[in-house]
């Protein structure tokens, strides 16, 4: 349920559909386009989940460009770009915003991170990202250093699939850090598949389907339920796949 007390940098996301060239070509034939008309974020925290292959990144990305992020991440004062392959998706949404503008933003997606890296280096801004080149530590290393250094708060922040490069106890770390942020007045959407993560409590899931976009309680994801009863019954489920 929304929080109506706090006001959030991004309201919602609309749609422009008589404006969409064609639902047969990519990414308007996805489900989640297709169905899109509206939705409503948590001025905390949004998750987007579902399986591979239901828009969850592609309408993460088509956000962030929207609002003036690089495509391959980093803040809006990134411009690099290594290779032209986001979709037009954004050319049609409206963000709906309120009046109240992040200090901060920052779009982090685990599948550019390498060429993010390299930008870091070349712009010579390492003391933002810990002091360290992010190319000197490992992937893992790198990413979480970026989350804890470079997100100051009061901001904007998109992630796209985070757990990517987090062993299970950074993924909990990373619980804690958002919470601090959000604390720090920021707003989160976030593509993600770990079940750690999106345990965060005071946010929306929205579970991405073949029938579209709908909002689910955290018990009803695929991902809690199926790696509940795999820990459960760990011993039965290696049978069945393994028969």
């Amino acid at each position: 349920m929304l929080e109506e007390k706090r006001d959030m940098y991004i309201r919602s996301i609309r749609i422009r559909k008589e404006e969409l060239p064609s639902y047969s070509e990519y990414p308007f034939s996805l489900p989640a386009v297709r169905e899109l008309d509206e939705i409503r974020l948590h001025p905390k925290v949004t998750f987007f989940v579902g399986e591979n292959g239901t828009g969850k990144s592609t309408l993460l990305e088509a956000i962030a460009v929207a609002i003036g992020f690089n495509p391959e991440g980093g803040t809006k004062n990134f411009n690099f770009s290594t290779q032209d392959s986001h979709s037009d998706l954004h050319r049609y949404l409206t963000v709906i915003r309120s009046p109240k503008k992040p200090r901060d933003g920052f779009f982090l997606r685990a599948e550019s991170f390498y060429n993010f890296s390299t930008n870091v280096d070349v712009l010579g801004i390492i003391d933002s990202y810990g002091g360290k080149s992010l190319h000197h530590q490992s992937h893992g290393e790198a990413f979480f250093a970026t989350f804890m250094n470079r997100f100051m708060g009061r901001g904007i922040y998109i992630l796209d699939e985070p757990e990517a490069a987090l062993s299970p106890t950074r993924q909990m770390a990373m619980i804690s850090r958002i919470h601090d942020l959000v604390g720090l007045d920021s707003q989160f959407i976030i593509a993600t598949h770990s079940p750690i993560i999106m345990a965060y409590p005071d946010a929306t899931i929205m579970h991405f389907s073949e029938e579209g976009i709908a909002v689910i309680a955290y018990e009803e994801t695929e991902h809690f339920r199926v790696t509940r009863e795999f820990l459960m019954n760990r011993k039965r489920m290696l049978e069945i796949l393994m028969e």
